[in-house]
C-alpha cells in the first residue's frame, strides 16, 4: 500500500492537475494506494502523524508537492514506525528533488517510486529556538537566518496573496523577491559556535544558510559540498561585503559556481549555535520560523529512508 499526501495548490494549482494524471496511472496499473489531499496548512503534517503514530507495520508515504509540503510531512512523522518516503516535486523551488536528482517529469518520478532502483538513508536537520518555550523543527533541505530567510518569508506572503509574481515560476520569482529584500537588508554582528567548541565571530552578517542538500530558493547553490549522507551540516556564512559586492556572490550561487570568494565562509559540523545582535527572519525548507536572535541546529544522521 502506498500512501500519497498531495498538495493540490502547489505551484499555483499545478499540484491538482499533476495528481489527476498520476492517479489515472495508478488506477490503470492496479496499484493499491490511499490518497489524502491537503485543504489547509497543517494537513500534511497531521496525516503524516496519523499514518505513523503507534504503527508497527511498514509505511510508504509519497509526498506530491513542494519542499514546504515535504517539511510538513517530515515534522509530522513518527520514526517509531518503519517509514519510507518518496517525493514527486511539484513546488516552486523543488530543491529536495534537485538534490536527489529526481526526474522533472512527475510520471517518471512515480515510475521510480513504484520500481525503485535504490533506497537512501538520508540525514535531516533540526532547528531549535525559544518562543517562551522550546520549539524544534525538522528540515530536509536547509534552514537559514537573515537575507535568505527574508526572501522565503516574502515568497510565502506572495503565495498567500495569490500574487501573479509567484505564478511566473520558481527561480525567477525568488530572484525578483531576492533583489527587493537585498535592498531592504541590513547586516548585523553575531557569532557561531560549532560542535560546542569553536566560536567564530562576524561583524557584518548578511545571512547564515545551513544545509543538508546543496541548494535552496529554487536552485541557489549556497553549499556546493553539502552531502545528505555525511552526517554533517554545511554552513555558508555571507558577511562583511557591501550590498553591491553581494550581487556577484548571489550570481555565483545562481549559476552554481559558488566557491572560495571574499565575504563567504563555509563550515562543517554536526551541531551549531547562531547568535545575532537583533532579530532576523528564520526559515526551515522555505517555511517561516518568524524572527529570532538565537537558534541552534543539529544533524540527525541517516534516519530518513527515501525511495530514489
Amino acid at each position: 500500500m502506498y500512501y500519497f499526501i498531495v498538495n493540490p495548490n502547489a505551484h499555483g494549482g499545478q499540484g491538482r492537475r499533476i495528481w489527476r494524471k498520476l492517479e489515472r496511472r495508478l488506477e490503470r496499473s492496479g496499484i493499491s494506494y490511499d490518497a489524502r489531499l491537503t485543504q489547509a496548512p497543517g494537513d500534511a503534517g497531521k496525516w503524516a502523524t496519523e499514518l505513523t503514530r503507534d504503527c508497527r507495520d511498514p509505511r510508504t508515504i509519497v509526498v506530491v508537492g513542494g519542499d514546504g509540503t515535504v517539511n510538513e510531512v517530515l515534522n509530522g512523522l513518527s520514526f517509531s514506525c518503519p517509514v519510507t518516503m518518496g517525493h514527486i516535486p511539484v513546488g516552486a523551488g523543488n530543491d529536495l528533488g534537485r538534490g536527489l536528482k529526481l526526474p522533472r517529469n512527475p510520471k517518471r518520478c512515480l515510475r521510480r517510486i513504484l520500481k525503485p532502483k535504490t533506497y537512501y538513508n538520508l540525514d535531516y536537520g533540526i532547528l531549535s529556538y525559544e518562543t517562551g518555550q522550546p520549539v524544534h523543527r525538522r528540515f530536509a533541505v536547509s534552514s537559514g537566518i537573515g537575507l535568505d530567510a527574508a526572501v522565503c518569508h516574502d515568497v510565502l506572503d506572495h503565495i498567500k496573496r495569490s500574487s501573479p509574481l509567484v505564478r511566473i515560476g520558481g527561480r525567477l520569482s525568488y530572484v525578483v523577491i531576492g533583489l527587493k529584500q537585498l535592498m531592504l537588508a541590513k547586516p548585523v554582528s553575531g557569532y557561531l559556535v560549532l560542535d560546542g567548541e569553536k566560536k567564530v565571530e562576524f561583524n557584518h552578517i548578511w545571512f547564515v544558510s545551513t544545509h543538508i542538500h546543496p541548494c535552496e530558493g529554487g536552485g541557489f547553490q549556497f553549499a556546493p559540498k553539502a552531502d545528505p549522507e555525511s552526517g554533517q551540516l554545511e554552513l555558508c556564512v555571507v558577511h562583511g561585503t557591501s550590498r553591491l559586492r553581494l550581487l556577484p556572490v548571489l550570481a555565483a550561487a545562481w549559476f552554481r559556481r559558488m566557491g572560495r570568494r571574499k565575504g563567504v565562509r563555509f563550515f562543517r559540523c554536526r551541531e551549531a549555535k547562531i547568535h545575532v545582535n537583533c532579530p532576523l527572519p528564520v526559515h526551515t525548507d522555505g517555511e517561516s520560523c518568524f524572527c529570532q536572535m538565537d537558534i541552534a541546529l543539529r544533524c540527525v544522521e541517516g534516519k530518513l529512508k527515501m525511495l530514489v
